[in-house]
């Protein structure tokens, strides 16, 4: 028998709603976040608060999961089809998720929490990120090159996650840095574009990134350039910091 007890399931007491093409298809002050053996949870809504005629069951089929057997849905608006987009699990050995409804994160429109819009994946509200200014000496270097030297980071401090440094552009030696075309979004801090480095004539994919408008809550490292630990060398006030894995 599987192990359900790995699926949490909580009551979330936020107004969700979701959009597609405009409209409103889910809303809802009774939803559920649903931790599906994630690192985040996602949101479930009961049916009764979902527009149920924009669903359409699908023919999708496939084995069941530890969730239970999964009735999928088409979502039909205006003469838009968006196949397999939403689904549930009539019989599903996890009580508290019976009579709600998924959708697919990606194939909405619109996410919103209350009157805030939210982006990527449901927050956890277990996850805590604290934006500290410092005044601690942050040296980055990579192969012997020195690409970072600040006394004013701000450095992130977030839950499950290694201590991240962000440092001022004009701390940072740009001549090494060549932006590419990777794009990433992060439903706590918002979009971030990349650059990779180049020394000795090696060059390292995307190893830095930076959010030129984050959300609100971490207005504090818009512009700032940070470093994955994991790829450079990183001395703190004089004491070389052990590599993140």
């Amino acid at each position: 028998m599987a192990d359900t007890t790995r699926v949490k399931v909580e009551r979330c007491a936020k107004r969700l709603r979701v959009y597609i093409g405009g409209e409103i298809i889910a809303d809802s002050i009774h939803a559920k976040l649903v931790w599906e053996l994630t690192h985040y949870p996602t949101y479930y809504f009961p049916a009764a608060d979902v527009r149920m005629a924009y669903l359409s069951e699908s023919d999708r089929a496939e084995r069941p999961t530890l969730l239970g057997q999964a009735r999928y849905f088409d979502v039909r608006y205006r003469n838009r089809v968006v196949a397999n987009a939403a689904w549930c699990y009539p019989e599903s050995p996890i009580l508290d998720i019976r009579g709600y409804v998924r959708f697919a994160w990606d194939q909405m429109e619109a996410w919103f929490e209350e009157e805030e819009e939210v982006f990527v994946h449901a927050r956890d509200p277990y996850k805590r990120i604290d934006l500290l200014h410092s005044s601690r000496h942050v040296e980055i270097s990579l192969g012997g090159v020195k690409l970072g030297d600040t006394r004013r980071p701000t450095i992130v401090y977030e839950t499950g996650a290694p201590v991240r440094y962000y440092v001022p552009k004009t701390d940072i030696r740009m001549e090494f840095l060549e932006p590419t075309n990777k794009r990433t979004g992060c439903a706590y801090k918002g979009f971030a574009r990349y650059w990779s480095v180049s020394t000795d004539k090696t060059k390292h994919d995307d190893i830095a990134w930076s959010y030129a408008t984050p959300i609100a809550d971490c207005a504090k490292i818009a512009g700032l350039v940070a470093f994955y630990n994991e790829r450079v060398e990183i001395v703190i006030d004089g004491v070389p910091e052990e590599r993140s894995r």
